[in-house]
């Protein structure tokens, strides 16, 4: 029987839309060192896909829906992480030893980290493991350049892992390394297309080491540790400052899987800039088991065919995150493009439509 540690380690992944967290964490719980590993996501939006995508559903993973991981989600994830100690303690769930979190792309790390700290409860039994923060070699200078949070995300890292290298070029590669040595000189970095990623070298050495980070990550870490833990402010859980906004389809037919790629394709080509992420699970035509799709800006990921469904509901499910763009004209041009009006039924869900 497994044995609950005294503290038990609570690490970050983090790393700006479509960087890479859930394919990373997917690797690492493939690792037998994490079999005992509690999960809890966070995502921006109604519909939630990335525990899905993990293919492991069961009670010890647990997701989170909150316009951001910001004061509004402190009490959230407190109860969430609670309540995975209390099953724990009564022997309702699999012991676990460690929890990793997993924060929507658009999350400021700082109040998630603050909250493991500062909370009475937790501090009793939960500490903070080390900050492992994902960023996309294709996007990561323009996300750095337009992004706020981007640029906190690796301030914080205790753990670098640059993803989609082999999808850069050298100097591309080369001159987004140099921005991130200049924001985060300690932390230790990974080329995941060419490197080993293995829970060994990512969360061996997992105490969270403030003292390494920059004078302005160990300054707003203090503040948000001495903030007052009930402080609220009202958020739209879809939207995410004045411009980006997230929604979801959800369509009740199978879909033609030529004509879906390409009209992604053109969409992303056309509107690449403005669609920070769109990810969804399909039912595709002639497909027994989903097809999962990934884009992010002008850059379309590979399908990939998952071994099962995850759950009874075999709609497909599209959630986008945008900047700018209204859903509406999105929703027109696939249903126009994909088949006339009576042969397809797409719903835009509401927040009582959230797995």
């Amino acid at each position: 029987m497994v044995e609950a540690p005294v503290f038990t380690p609570v690490n970050l992944i983090t790393g700006f839309l479509g960087s890479g967290k859930t394919t990373l964490l997917q690797r690492l719980l493939h690792d037998p060192a994490l079999a005992d590993t509690a999960v809890l996501i966070n995502e921006f939006g109604e519909v939630g896909l990335d525990h899905h995508l993990l293919e492991r559903i069961d009670d010890t993973m647990v997701l989170l829906q909150s316009g951001c991981l910001c004061c509004t989600i402190r009490g959230e994830l407190s109860q969430a992480i609670k309540d995975l100690q209390s099953k724990r303690e009564r022997g309702l769930i699999p012991a676990f030893r460690r929890l990793v979190v997993e924060s929507t792309g658009l999350a400021d790390p700082f109040p998630i980290l603050s909250t493991i700290q500062a909370d009475p409860v937790l501090k009793h039994h939960f500490r903070l493991g080390n900050v492992i923060t994902t960023v996309d070699a294709v996007n990561g200078a323009v996300q750095l350049d337009r992004q706020p949070e981007s640029v906190k995300q690796i301030a914080v890292a205790d753990r670098l892992v640059l993803t989609k290298t082999d999808l850069a070029s050298a100097s591309t590669v080369e001159a987004l390394m140099t921005r991130l040595r200049r924001l985060n000189p300690a932390a230790p970095l990974w080329r995941a297309a060419e490197d080993t990623l293995d829970a060994e070298a990512l969360i061996s050495h997992d105490l969270f080491a403030a003292g390494s980070k920059s004078a302005a990550a160990r300054r707003r870490f203090a503040a948000e540790v001495s903030a007052e833990p009930h402080a609220h402010h009202a958020h739209d859980r879809s939207r995410h400052g004045d411009s980006i906004h997230t929604f979801s389809l959800v369509f009740d037919r199978p879909l033609d899987w030529t004509m879906f790629g390409i009209w992604l394709t053109m969409l992303l080509n056309r509107h690449g800039t403005a669609v920070l992420r769109v990810k969804g699970i399909l039912n595709v035509e002639g497909a027994a088991t989903p097809v999962a799709v990934h884009g992010v800006q002008h850059l379309v990921h590979p399908p990939i065919h998952m071994a099962a469904w995850p759950d009874a509901d075999r709609r497909s499910r599209l959630v986008f995150i945008v900047d700018g763009l209204e859903h509406a004209a999105i929703e027109r041009s696939l249903a126009a493009f994909l088949a006339p009006a009576s042969q397809l039924t797409i719903r835009t869900p509401t927040a009582t439509l959230a797995t």
